[in-house]
Protein backbone atom coordinates (compact mmCIF):
# COMPACT_ATOMS: atom_id res chain seq x y z
CA UNK A 1 0.00 0.00 0.00
CA UNK A 2 1.75 3.43 -1.25
CA UNK A 3 2.22 6.35 1.34
CA UNK A 4 -0.49 8.18 -0.39
CA UNK A 5 -2.42 5.63 0.56
CA UNK A 6 -2.04 5.79 4.13
CA UNK A 7 -1.88 8.71 4.39
CA UNK A 8 -5.72 9.51 3.71
CA UNK A 9 -6.72 7.10 6.44
CA UNK A 10 -4.54 8.50 8.86
CA UNK A 11 -5.36 12.23 7.71
CA UNK A 12 -9.50 11.32 8.12
CA UNK A 13 -8.67 9.71 12.01
CA UNK A 14 -5.78 12.19 12.74
CA UNK A 15 -7.05 14.19 16.43
CA UNK A 16 -7.35 17.77 14.59
CA UNK A 17 -9.30 16.17 11.87
CA UNK A 18 -11.83 14.40 14.58
CA UNK A 19 -12.06 17.16 16.48
CA UNK A 20 -13.05 19.49 13.75
CA UNK A 21 -15.71 16.48 12.51
CA UNK A 22 -17.06 16.17 15.89
CA UNK A 23 -17.40 19.53 16.38
CA UNK A 24 -19.55 20.18 12.81
CA UNK A 25 -21.76 16.85 13.89
CA UNK A 26 -22.60 18.57 17.21
CA UNK A 27 -23.85 22.54 15.57
CA UNK A 28 -25.83 20.07 13.07
CA UNK A 29 -27.52 18.38 15.39
CA UNK A 30 -29.69 16.28 14.97
CA UNK A 31 -31.73 13.42 16.24
CA UNK A 32 -30.12 9.50 17.41
CA UNK A 33 -30.41 6.75 14.64
CA UNK A 34 -31.14 2.96 15.62
CA UNK A 35 -29.17 2.89 18.30
CA UNK A 36 -31.15 5.57 20.36
CA UNK A 37 -27.85 7.67 21.34
CA UNK A 38 -28.08 11.26 21.77
CA UNK A 39 -24.97 13.49 20.51
CA UNK A 40 -23.99 13.62 24.33
CA UNK A 41 -24.32 9.92 24.76
CA UNK A 42 -22.35 9.08 22.00
CA UNK A 43 -19.62 11.69 23.26
CA UNK A 44 -19.48 9.35 26.70
CA UNK A 45 -19.11 6.67 24.47
CA UNK A 46 -16.79 7.41 22.40
CA UNK A 47 -14.26 9.07 25.27
CA UNK A 48 -14.25 5.41 26.31
CA UNK A 49 -14.04 3.30 23.41
CA UNK A 50 -12.50 5.20 20.64
CA UNK A 51 -9.20 3.77 20.43
CA UNK A 52 -11.19 0.50 19.61
CA UNK A 53 -13.16 2.26 17.07
CA UNK A 54 -10.45 3.57 15.10
CA UNK A 55 -8.26 0.30 15.50
CA UNK A 56 -11.17 -1.55 13.28
CA UNK A 57 -10.99 1.40 10.91
CA UNK A 58 -7.54 0.92 10.35
CA UNK A 59 -8.25 -2.52 10.03
CA UNK A 60 -10.72 -2.19 7.46
CA UNK A 61 -13.10 -4.11 9.88
CA UNK A 62 -15.36 -1.50 10.72
CA UNK A 63 -18.44 -1.77 10.01
CA UNK A 64 -21.71 0.58 9.98
CA UNK A 65 -24.69 0.46 12.23
CA UNK A 66 -28.01 -0.04 10.06
CA UNK A 67 -29.80 3.58 8.87
CA UNK A 68 -32.85 5.05 10.43
CA UNK A 69 -35.21 5.51 8.02
CA UNK A 70 -37.19 8.36 8.13
CA UNK A 71 -40.29 10.19 5.66
CA UNK A 72 -40.71 14.24 5.49
CA UNK A 73 -42.85 16.01 3.68
CA UNK A 74 -41.68 17.51 0.23
CA UNK A 75 -42.33 21.65 0.14
CA UNK A 76 -44.60 20.86 -3.03
CA UNK A 77 -46.14 17.71 -1.43
CA UNK A 78 -45.61 13.87 -1.12
CA UNK A 79 -42.80 12.83 1.04
CA UNK A 80 -39.12 12.24 1.06
CA UNK A 81 -37.16 9.43 2.93
CA UNK A 82 -34.40 10.19 4.68
CA UNK A 83 -31.73 8.32 6.43
CA UNK A 84 -30.62 8.95 9.56
CA UNK A 85 -26.82 7.28 10.52
CA UNK A 86 -25.93 7.09 14.52
CA UNK A 87 -24.23 9.93 15.68
CA UNK A 88 -20.87 7.68 15.85
CA UNK A 89 -21.40 7.38 11.85
CA UNK A 90 -22.06 10.99 11.39
CA UNK A 91 -18.89 12.00 13.29
CA UNK A 92 -16.80 9.28 10.80
CA UNK A 93 -18.61 10.54 7.94
CA UNK A 94 -17.96 13.66 8.94
CA UNK A 95 -14.54 13.30 8.91
CA UNK A 96 -14.31 11.95 5.81
CA UNK A 97 -15.80 14.79 3.96
CA UNK A 98 -13.31 16.44 5.43
CA UNK A 99 -10.64 15.10 3.69
CA UNK A 100 -12.54 13.75 0.88
CA UNK A 101 -14.44 16.96 0.09
CA UNK A 102 -11.19 19.25 -1.10
CA UNK A 103 -9.81 16.01 -3.21
CA UNK A 104 -12.98 16.46 -5.54
CA UNK A 105 -13.64 20.14 -5.20
CA UNK A 106 -10.82 20.97 -7.71
CA UNK A 107 -12.48 18.70 -10.08
CA UNK A 108 -15.93 19.60 -10.18
CA UNK A 109 -17.70 22.02 -12.66
CA UNK A 110 -17.95 25.95 -12.13
CA UNK A 111 -22.07 25.52 -13.24
CA UNK A 112 -22.39 23.03 -10.24
CA UNK A 113 -23.56 25.27 -7.22
CA UNK A 114 -25.02 22.82 -4.19
CA UNK A 115 -23.44 21.93 -1.14
CA UNK A 116 -19.81 23.56 -2.58
CA UNK A 117 -17.92 25.72 -0.17
CA UNK A 118 -18.19 29.13 -1.15
CA UNK A 119 -21.25 28.62 -3.36
CA UNK A 120 -25.09 29.29 -2.54
CA UNK A 121 -28.49 28.50 -4.06
CA UNK A 122 -28.23 32.35 -4.82
CA UNK A 123 -25.01 32.16 -6.56
CA UNK A 124 -26.42 29.74 -8.75
CA UNK A 125 -29.63 31.68 -9.21
CA UNK A 126 -27.69 34.80 -10.31
CA UNK A 127 -25.96 32.37 -13.12
CA UNK A 128 -29.10 31.39 -14.28
CA UNK A 129 -30.33 34.91 -14.60
CA UNK A 130 -26.98 35.68 -16.86
CA UNK A 131 -28.03 32.90 -19.13
CA UNK A 132 -31.22 34.83 -19.36
CA UNK A 133 -29.52 37.93 -20.50
CA UNK A 134 -27.38 36.16 -22.86
CA UNK A 135 -30.31 35.52 -24.60
CA UNK A 136 -30.93 31.98 -23.14
CA UNK A 137 -35.02 32.78 -22.47
CA UNK A 138 -35.90 28.93 -22.66
CA UNK A 139 -35.25 27.13 -19.96
CA UNK A 140 -35.30 22.65 -19.56
CA UNK A 141 -36.28 21.62 -15.93
CA UNK A 142 -34.65 18.51 -15.50
CA UNK A 143 -36.14 16.31 -12.47
CA UNK A 144 -34.29 13.61 -11.64
CA UNK A 145 -37.15 10.40 -10.83
CA UNK A 146 -36.11 9.66 -7.21
CA UNK A 147 -32.26 10.67 -7.54
CA UNK A 148 -30.83 9.88 -4.08
CA UNK A 149 -32.48 6.53 -4.41
CA UNK A 150 -31.85 5.78 -7.90
CA UNK A 151 -27.68 6.33 -7.73
CA UNK A 152 -25.68 2.86 -9.13
CA UNK A 153 -23.09 1.98 -6.29
CA UNK A 154 -20.98 0.48 -8.65
CA UNK A 155 -20.64 3.66 -11.01
CA UNK A 156 -20.55 5.71 -8.13
CA UNK A 157 -17.43 3.97 -6.47
CA UNK A 158 -15.87 3.52 -9.93
CA UNK A 159 -15.91 7.78 -9.61
CA UNK A 160 -14.67 7.81 -6.56
CA UNK A 161 -11.58 5.54 -6.76
CA UNK A 162 -10.49 7.92 -9.68
CA UNK A 163 -9.60 10.18 -6.74
CA UNK A 164 -9.57 7.83 -3.74
CA UNK A 165 -6.71 4.78 -3.74
CA UNK A 166 -7.10 3.77 -0.05
CA UNK A 167 -8.91 0.89 -0.35
CA UNK A 168 -9.68 0.93 3.22
CA UNK A 169 -11.84 4.40 2.74
CA UNK A 170 -13.17 2.82 -0.45
CA UNK A 171 -14.46 0.03 1.38
CA UNK A 172 -15.45 2.02 4.43
CA UNK A 173 -17.61 4.49 1.78
CA UNK A 174 -19.30 0.98 0.03
CA UNK A 175 -20.16 -0.38 3.70
CA UNK A 176 -22.21 3.09 4.37
CA UNK A 177 -23.49 2.72 0.80
CA UNK A 178 -24.99 -0.84 1.59
CA UNK A 179 -26.16 0.02 5.02
CA UNK A 180 -29.40 -1.44 5.31
CA UNK A 181 -32.60 1.20 6.07
CA UNK A 182 -34.27 0.48 9.28
CA UNK A 183 -37.84 1.44 9.49
CA UNK A 184 -40.20 2.35 11.79
CA UNK A 185 -41.72 -1.15 12.20
CA UNK A 186 -38.95 -2.87 12.60
CA UNK A 187 -37.99 -4.40 9.20
CA UNK A 188 -34.46 -4.04 7.53
CA UNK A 189 -34.64 -3.30 4.04
CA UNK A 190 -30.58 -4.33 2.26
CA UNK A 191 -29.38 -1.38 -0.01
CA UNK A 192 -27.81 -2.20 -3.29
CA UNK A 193 -28.91 1.26 -5.16
CA UNK A 194 -28.50 5.24 -3.03
CA UNK A 195 -27.27 7.11 -1.24
CA UNK A 196 -30.00 8.25 1.53
CA UNK A 197 -30.46 11.54 2.68
CA UNK A 198 -29.25 12.53 5.96
CA UNK A 199 -25.54 11.22 6.12
CA UNK A 200 -22.69 14.12 6.00
CA UNK A 201 -21.39 11.99 2.95
CA UNK A 202 -24.60 12.17 0.95
CA UNK A 203 -24.38 15.85 -0.94
CA UNK A 204 -20.74 14.61 -1.84
CA UNK A 205 -21.49 11.76 -2.99
CA UNK A 206 -24.31 12.99 -5.07
CA UNK A 207 -21.76 15.74 -6.86
CA UNK A 208 -19.52 13.46 -7.48
CA UNK A 209 -21.82 10.89 -9.44
CA UNK A 210 -23.28 13.88 -11.20
CA UNK A 211 -20.17 15.46 -12.39
CA UNK A 212 -20.07 13.43 -15.59
CA UNK A 213 -23.44 15.02 -16.76
CA UNK A 214 -21.49 18.26 -16.14
CA UNK A 215 -18.96 17.17 -18.44
CA UNK A 216 -20.95 16.43 -20.11
CA UNK A 217 -23.42 19.52 -21.11
CA UNK A 218 -19.97 21.64 -21.10
CA UNK A 219 -18.72 19.36 -24.20
CA UNK A 220 -21.95 19.76 -26.03
CA UNK A 221 -21.36 23.31 -25.22
CA UNK A 222 -24.80 23.76 -23.48
CA UNK A 223 -25.85 26.75 -20.85
CA UNK A 224 -26.78 25.02 -17.28
CA UNK A 225 -26.87 25.73 -13.99
CA UNK A 226 -26.98 22.36 -11.43
CA UNK A 227 -27.73 22.81 -7.64
CA UNK A 228 -27.23 19.01 -6.36
CA UNK A 229 -30.35 17.40 -8.45
CA UNK A 230 -31.71 20.71 -9.79
CA UNK A 231 -30.28 21.06 -12.81
CA UNK A 232 -31.35 23.64 -15.38
CA UNK A 233 -30.17 24.31 -18.85
CA UNK A 234 -30.95 27.92 -20.99
CA UNK A 235 -31.32 27.81 -25.15
CA UNK A 236 -32.22 30.44 -27.39
CA UNK A 237 -35.48 28.64 -28.52
CA UNK A 238 -38.12 26.47 -27.93
CA UNK A 239 -37.24 23.62 -30.51
CA UNK A 240 -33.91 23.56 -29.38
CA UNK A 241 -34.68 23.20 -25.60
CA UNK A 242 -36.99 20.13 -25.90
CA UNK A 243 -33.86 18.56 -28.09
CA UNK A 244 -31.86 19.07 -25.42
CA UNK A 245 -34.52 17.68 -23.20
CA UNK A 246 -34.50 14.75 -24.92
CA UNK A 247 -31.13 14.26 -25.63
CA UNK A 248 -29.73 14.48 -21.78
CA UNK A 249 -32.82 12.14 -20.88
CA UNK A 250 -30.98 9.58 -23.03
CA UNK A 251 -27.75 10.25 -22.24
CA UNK A 252 -28.79 10.22 -18.33
CA UNK A 253 -30.60 6.93 -19.04
CA UNK A 254 -27.22 5.28 -21.00
CA UNK A 255 -24.80 6.86 -18.75
CA UNK A 256 -26.05 7.46 -15.32
CA UNK A 257 -28.33 4.85 -15.31
CA UNK A 258 -30.72 8.09 -14.05
CA UNK A 259 -34.40 7.83 -15.12
CA UNK A 260 -35.82 12.01 -16.18
CA UNK A 261 -39.23 12.48 -14.17
CA UNK A 262 -41.18 12.99 -17.75
CA UNK A 263 -44.03 14.47 -15.27
CA UNK A 264 -42.26 17.25 -13.59
CA UNK A 265 -39.45 17.70 -16.60
CA UNK A 266 -39.99 20.14 -19.16
CA UNK A 267 -39.45 22.98 -21.20
CA UNK A 268 -40.79 27.10 -21.31
CA UNK A 269 -40.07 30.96 -21.24
CA UNK A 270 -37.83 31.17 -18.18
CA UNK A 271 -40.60 33.54 -16.48
CA UNK A 272 -42.68 30.35 -16.33
CA UNK A 273 -40.29 27.82 -14.67
CA UNK A 274 -38.52 28.18 -10.94
CA UNK A 275 -35.08 27.71 -10.04
CA UNK A 276 -34.31 26.91 -6.08
CA UNK A 277 -37.77 28.94 -5.48
CA UNK A 278 -36.94 32.02 -7.67
CA UNK A 279 -38.29 32.91 -11.26
CA UNK A 280 -36.51 34.78 -13.86
CA UNK A 281 -38.17 37.31 -16.10
CA UNK A 282 -37.20 37.77 -19.23
CA UNK A 283 -35.72 41.15 -18.69
CA UNK A 284 -33.01 39.42 -15.66
CA UNK A 285 -35.89 40.12 -12.82
CA UNK A 286 -35.82 37.53 -10.11
CA UNK A 287 -38.61 37.07 -7.91
CA UNK A 288 -40.27 34.68 -5.69
CA UNK A 289 -41.74 32.21 -7.60
CA UNK A 290 -45.21 31.64 -7.47
CA UNK A 291 -44.85 27.95 -5.43
CA UNK A 292 -42.76 29.51 -3.14
CA UNK A 293 -45.38 32.45 -2.16
CA UNK A 294 -47.99 29.57 -2.12
CA UNK A 295 -45.76 27.84 0.29
CA UNK A 296 -45.28 31.14 2.17
CA UNK A 297 -49.17 31.64 2.54
CA UNK A 298 -50.09 28.28 3.88
CA UNK A 299 -47.44 28.77 6.97
CA UNK A 300 -48.70 32.13 7.87
CA UNK A 301 -52.19 30.02 7.57
CA UNK A 302 -51.04 27.73 10.01
CA UNK A 303 -49.23 30.34 12.30
CA UNK A 304 -51.75 32.41 13.01
CA UNK A 305 -54.32 30.06 13.27
CA UNK A 306 -55.53 30.69 16.60
CA UNK A 307 -54.76 27.60 18.50
CA UNK A 308 -55.26 28.32 21.77
CA UNK A 309 -52.44 25.98 23.87
CA UNK A 310 -49.75 28.10 22.17
CA UNK A 311 -48.25 30.89 24.69
CA UNK A 312 -48.25 34.55 22.75
CA UNK A 313 -44.20 34.43 23.64
CA UNK A 314 -43.52 30.54 21.78
CA UNK A 315 -45.65 31.88 19.09
CA UNK A 316 -43.65 35.32 18.36
CA UNK A 317 -40.26 33.96 18.49
CA UNK A 318 -41.27 31.35 16.64
CA UNK A 319 -42.36 33.63 13.46
CA UNK A 320 -39.84 35.61 13.91
CA UNK A 321 -37.65 32.61 13.47
CA UNK A 322 -39.18 31.75 10.56
CA UNK A 323 -39.79 34.48 8.57
CA UNK A 324 -36.41 35.99 9.12
CA UNK A 325 -35.11 33.23 7.43
CA UNK A 326 -37.50 33.13 4.28
CA UNK A 327 -36.68 36.66 4.19
CA UNK A 328 -32.56 36.11 4.77
CA UNK A 329 -33.23 33.61 1.51
CA UNK A 330 -35.86 35.51 -0.33
CA UNK A 331 -34.99 39.00 0.34
CA UNK A 332 -32.05 38.28 -2.61
CA UNK A 333 -34.74 39.12 -5.17
CA UNK A 334 -35.08 42.10 -7.17
CA UNK A 335 -38.37 42.36 -7.61
CA UNK A 336 -40.12 42.02 -4.28
CA UNK A 337 -43.88 43.65 -5.06
CA UNK A 338 -45.75 40.47 -5.06
CA UNK A 339 -43.81 40.21 -1.07
CA UNK A 340 -45.23 42.94 -0.15
CA UNK A 341 -48.46 42.91 -1.35
CA UNK A 342 -48.71 40.07 1.10
CA UNK A 343 -48.31 42.54 4.11
CA UNK A 344 -52.14 43.44 4.49
CA UNK A 345 -53.27 39.99 4.05
CA UNK A 346 -50.40 39.19 6.88
CA UNK A 347 -51.77 41.31 9.27
CA UNK A 348 -54.99 40.91 8.74
CA UNK A 349 -54.42 36.80 10.01
CA UNK A 350 -52.74 38.22 13.00
CA UNK A 351 -55.48 40.44 13.79
CA UNK A 352 -57.98 37.32 13.20
CA UNK A 353 -55.68 35.64 15.90
CA UNK A 354 -55.51 37.78 18.54
CA UNK A 355 -59.07 38.64 18.23
CA UNK A 356 -60.11 34.53 18.98
CA UNK A 357 -57.34 35.00 21.46
CA UNK A 358 -59.23 37.16 23.64
CA UNK A 359 -62.49 34.86 23.39
CA UNK A 360 -65.25 36.23 25.09
CA UNK A 361 -67.24 39.12 24.80
CA UNK A 362 -66.25 40.93 28.14
CA UNK A 363 -62.57 39.48 27.12
CA UNK A 364 -62.84 41.16 23.71
CA UNK A 365 -64.46 44.69 25.02
CA UNK A 366 -61.69 44.82 28.04
CA UNK A 367 -58.84 44.28 24.87
CA UNK A 368 -60.41 46.88 23.15
CA UNK A 369 -60.85 49.14 26.32
CA UNK A 370 -57.32 48.68 26.63
CA UNK A 371 -56.21 49.07 23.08
CA UNK A 372 -57.77 52.87 23.34
CA UNK A 373 -61.11 52.36 21.84
CA UNK A 374 -63.32 54.28 22.73
CA UNK A 375 -68.00 54.82 22.33
CA UNK A 376 -69.36 52.89 19.51
CA UNK A 377 -66.28 50.83 18.59
CA UNK A 378 -66.57 48.71 22.24
CA UNK A 379 -70.25 47.53 20.54
CA UNK A 380 -67.78 44.83 18.33
CA UNK A 381 -67.48 42.95 21.27
CA UNK A 382 -70.52 41.53 20.97
CA UNK A 383 -70.43 41.08 17.13
CA UNK A 384 -71.76 37.78 15.95
CA UNK A 385 -69.33 38.19 12.45
CA UNK A 386 -66.91 35.73 12.07
CA UNK A 387 -63.06 36.63 13.07
CA UNK A 388 -62.12 37.20 9.56
CA UNK A 389 -64.54 39.78 8.48
CA UNK A 390 -63.92 41.36 12.28
CA UNK A 391 -59.87 41.66 11.35
CA UNK A 392 -60.40 43.83 8.46
CA UNK A 393 -62.69 46.13 9.96
CA UNK A 394 -61.66 49.95 10.81
CA UNK A 395 -62.32 49.34 14.64
CA UNK A 396 -59.95 46.73 14.83
CA UNK A 397 -56.97 48.02 12.75
CA UNK A 398 -57.64 51.12 15.06
CA UNK A 399 -57.06 48.99 18.53
CA UNK A 400 -54.35 46.41 16.41
CA UNK A 401 -52.59 49.27 13.99
CA UNK A 402 -49.22 48.48 12.26
CA UNK A 403 -47.00 50.40 14.33
CA UNK A 404 -48.44 47.86 17.26
CA UNK A 405 -48.22 44.79 15.57
CA UNK A 406 -44.29 45.84 14.51
CA UNK A 407 -43.24 47.16 17.86
CA UNK A 408 -44.99 43.70 19.79
CA UNK A 409 -43.29 41.13 17.63
CA UNK A 410 -45.47 40.73 14.97
CA UNK A 411 -42.96 41.77 12.75
CA UNK A 412 -42.52 41.59 8.69
CA UNK A 413 -38.94 41.69 7.98
CA UNK A 414 -38.70 43.55 4.91
CA UNK A 415 -40.78 46.28 5.89
CA UNK A 416 -38.22 47.38 8.67
CA UNK A 417 -35.74 47.05 6.26
CA UNK A 418 -37.91 49.15 3.97
CA UNK A 419 -38.43 52.07 6.78
CA UNK A 420 -41.32 50.67 8.75
CA UNK A 421 -45.19 49.65 7.85
CA UNK A 422 -46.76 52.02 5.67
CA UNK A 423 -50.10 50.08 5.01
CA UNK A 424 -53.19 48.77 6.79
Amino acid sequence: MSEMAVDLLEAVLARSNMQAAWLAVKANGGSAGVDRKSIEATRAHLVQHWPAVAEKLRAGRYQPAAVRAVRIPKPQGGERQLGIPTVQDRLIQQGLLLQLGPLFEARMSEHSYGFRPGRSAHDAVQAARRHVLAGKRWVVDIDLKSFFDQVDHDKLMHLVSQVVHDKRVLRLIGAYLRAPLHHPDGQRERRTRGTPQGGPLSPLLANIYLTPLDRELERRGIAFVRYADDIQLYASSERAARQMLANISAWLRAHLKLEVNEAKSGSGPSDRTQLLGFCITTDGETRVSDKALERLQTRVRSFWSGRPHQSLATLKRDWSQYIDGWWNYFGHASWTRDVLDLSRWIRRHMRKFLWLRWHSVPGRRKALWRLGVRGRGLYMASSGRGAWPIAKTPTLHQALSNQFLATHGYTLPWELVSGGPTRP
